[in-house]
């Protein structure tokens, strides 16, 4: 099971579910830290604390970082990005609401060119459906879905480009799972070509703020 986990509740609000997560470190593919949808205008100590904790329980890090679509400004995001790696030591970044079609993907590309000149060893696209093709060569993974498990288990199609690309590469982030169905929830990602996922019961409007019960189930 390799889990990626944005957790977006503060340390100090839910201490037991960041303890839970630096435990269950090993089990992840990568911990999204995201203190203020972004980096903040400066650092959070509680979020510095569990940033070196998570790093030493040898979690990788990614910075949240929102690209609205194609909408900001790539300095800014650079930016934010850098603010990320200075504060929370992190190891790449976390793009958030990439755009999907082709006319975006040249500006995505140099992006994506542009946080790797920075120190950005991984890079994690989020456009929550299936993008262009080329967007899943820019980045180490993409999100390819992202939404509520009635819509998963009812509409999702896979286009046939992504049985090329290697299971690893590709991650669905489904929130709404009922609890009983979260190991349900893991399988069916990787019978649909995802090896990396994210199944949360948690609904909007932020359904990200509850750990996942599949830490648990990759602990036993």
């Amino acid at each position: 099971m390799s889990l990626l986990i944005p957790l977006y509740v503060h340390p100090a609000e839910d201490p037991d579910a960041w303890r839970r997560l630096i435990a269950g470190a090993a089990h992840t593919y990568a911990v999204v830290i995201n203190p203020a949808s972004g980096p903040g205008d400066a650092p959070d100590p509680a979020f510095a604390a569990a940033a070196r904790a998570l790093r030493a329980a040898g979690a990788r890090l990614l910075g949240y970082v929102d690209t609205d679509y194609g909408m900001r400004d790539a300095e800014r995001i650079t930016a934010e990005a850098l603010r990320h790696r200075e504060w929370y030591a992190v190891d790449g970044c976390f793009l958030d609401r990439t755009t999907a079609g082709r006319d975006g993907l040249p500006e995505c590309r140099r992006l994506v060119r542009a946080l790797r000149r920075a120190g950005a060893s991984t890079v994690v696209l989020n456009p929550g459906v299936h993008p262009a093709p080329g967007y899943a060569r820019l980045a180490d993974v993409t999100v390819t879905f992202e939404g509520h498990w009635s819509t998963y288990v009812s509409t999702f199609s896979r286009p046939s480009w992504t049985t090329r690309l290697a299971p690893e590469r590709l991650c669905h982030l489904v929130y709404g799972v009922p609890e009983p169905l979260v190991p349900l929830a893991v399988r069916t990602a990787r019978e649909r070509g995802a090896e990396v996922c994210g199944p949360v019961t948690g609904e909007p409007p932020n359904p990200w703020s509850g750990l996942t019960p599949a830490l648990a189930e990759a602990e036993r």
